[in-house]
């Protein structure tokens, strides 16, 4: 989640209740269905890594040196992206595998912090003041031959601002039941941290894992869309309004430099300038067109109806902090035949954690953010039998008689998961350490729960009870 702190100043804090209301809710009957065939199945690597049933172990061995190195690299530049070398090892069901020279570094934003100690400071092998961070895994950074199940990268998160330790998993989930196969993977590890030569193995506690949106997610799904296109992140000020080439290129973060554009560019610098060119095209032609001739190009250019249920889910968990409010957190890609592909990305600050909109869980899902500054989403809404299938996907996601937002299936899912990981939550950070059914405080909706069952607060509840029916 990006750009929070610029907008702070305009929260106003409201405390939480006093209250966790637990619902034990019944397990989800047999016979409740899914509206529509899943379209997407996982590949093995995923099915492996991804798994909410279980609940792996990860070790990352780091040496000493490079410890310090990757102490020393946070105080030159928080943002600096540089790898130091490590040790990995993913235990799952009894079973230990190990790669040797992986790539280890620190990654996020209002998240991003210093994992042990204070600026200045290297490593305390007596007394170490171990925090939070979030990290990337490179399997083949230092041998550009190694993967790990296929895997070149894997994203470790911690859970910053939801002490329920669910509201992300739940929503890469929901993305998932509903047919979104765009959207990222996500599950549950362990993960520990040891500096070889140091002090003992740190426990940092229960994490995220997240599929990274890189080669291996094209690969991944091959069977939608070809892997020779190309493919962008899309930081804070992507509002697909305007085609200025000035706004895209090839991020560049390093010890001394932190030059990121609005528009990201992930394929080699060699197809910067075409893949520029075709960008500045599409959203030429999205603002430029209009009425029928913009109906038969988008038509063409994109899945309609995959957008539409991606943004069906993505108001329904409450995300604010996206394209069409905060033109931020999504990927794009254009695949061989020029097509557009919109992936969500980011889901942290969801389910009740609310800023930027009076209130994330009775926002009108027909003017979610501003119409005429994101004008992708609004365009393709003002089209009528595209506006009636965005309704139908939020209803169907509210429908009771299917396992997706239900309030008591909901609550069902992240109380299974909350069951399986509660044991392991108190880690050596001291931070974090417990679950609790509260949203992030610096929100402008504190008194949003996930549990319980209350009109009045109950956010499953809320949101329902918002849904246009025509």
């Amino acid at each position: 989640m990006k750009r929070l702190f610029f907008f702070s100043v305009l929260v106003l804090l409201i405390g939480c209740r006093d209250y966790n209301e637990v619902v034990v809710t019944p397990p989800v009957p047999e016979q409740v269905q899914q509206p529509y065939e899943k379209p997407y199945l996982l590949t093995d690597s995923q099915k492996f890594i991804y798994d909410n049933a279980a609940l792996p172990e990860i070790t990352v061995e780091v040496p000493l040196t490079e410890w310090n190195k990757f102490l020393s690299y946070y105080d030159q530049n928080p943002d600096n992206e540089e790898y130091v070398s490590g040790k990995f090892a993913f235990i799952k069901n009894g079973t230990t595998e190990t790669l040797d020279n992986i790539g280890f570094r620190l990654r996020g934003n209002t998240s991003r912090r210093r994992p042990e100690g204070n600026r200045g400071e290297m490593h305390n092998a007596t007394n170490p003041d171990w925090h939070h961070a979030s990290f990337t895994v490179s399997f083949k950074k230092f041998n550009k031959t190694q993967l790990f199940h296929q895997s070149e990268k894997l994203i470790l998160k911690w859970f910053k601002d939801d002490a329920m330790y669910a509201r992300e998993v739940f929503s890469y989930d929901l993305f998932e039941k509903f047919g979104v196969w765009t959207a990222p993977q996500s599950s549950y590890c362990r993960l520990t941290i040891k500096v070889a030569g140091g002090a003992k193995a740190a426990y940092f506690g229960v994490y995220q894992m997240i599929e990274p949106v890189d080669d291996t997610y094209l690969n991944n799904r091959t069977s939608f869309f070809t892997t020779t296109g190309n493919l962008w992140k899309a930081n804070w000020g992507a509002t697909l309004k305007d085609p200025s080439q000035s706004n895209m290129g090839i991020e560049n973060i390093t010890l001394t430099s932190n030059y990121t554009p609005i528009y990201d560019y992930k394929g080699s610098k060699s197809n910067l300038a075409a893949a520029k060119t075709q960008l500045s095209d599409f959203i030429t032609q999205v603002n430029s067109k209009t009425g029928d001739d913009f109906k038969n190009y988008i038509s063409q250019k994109m899945d309609v109806n995959l957008f539409l249920k991606t943004y069906a889910v993505n108001v329904t968990v409450g995300m604010w902090d996206d394209y069409w409010s905060n033109s931020n957190n999504f990927y794009f890609y254009f695949d061989a035949a020029g097509k557009f592909y919109f992936i969500p990305y980011d889901y942290d600050n969801t389910l009740g954690t609310s800023l930027m909109m009076k209130d994330s869980g009775i926002q009108d899902p027909l003017n979610w953010g501003n119409n005429v500054e994101h004008p992708l989403v609004a365009k393709v809404l003002s089209i009528p039998e595209y506006r009636t299938q965005y309704i139908k996907y939020l209803n169907d996601l509210m429908d009771k008689k299917y396992d997706l937002f239900y309030v008591n299936y909901a609550q069902q899912r992240i109380q299974n998961w909350q069951n399986s990981i509660a044991s392991y939550v108190s880690n050596d950070t001291g931070e974090d350490m417990e679950i609790k059914d509260v949203p992030a405080n610096w929100g402008n909706c504190g008194f949003y729960r996930l549990r319980g069952s209350s009109a009045d607060d109950n956010y499953f509840i809320r949101k329902a009870s918002s849904i246009p029916k025509n």
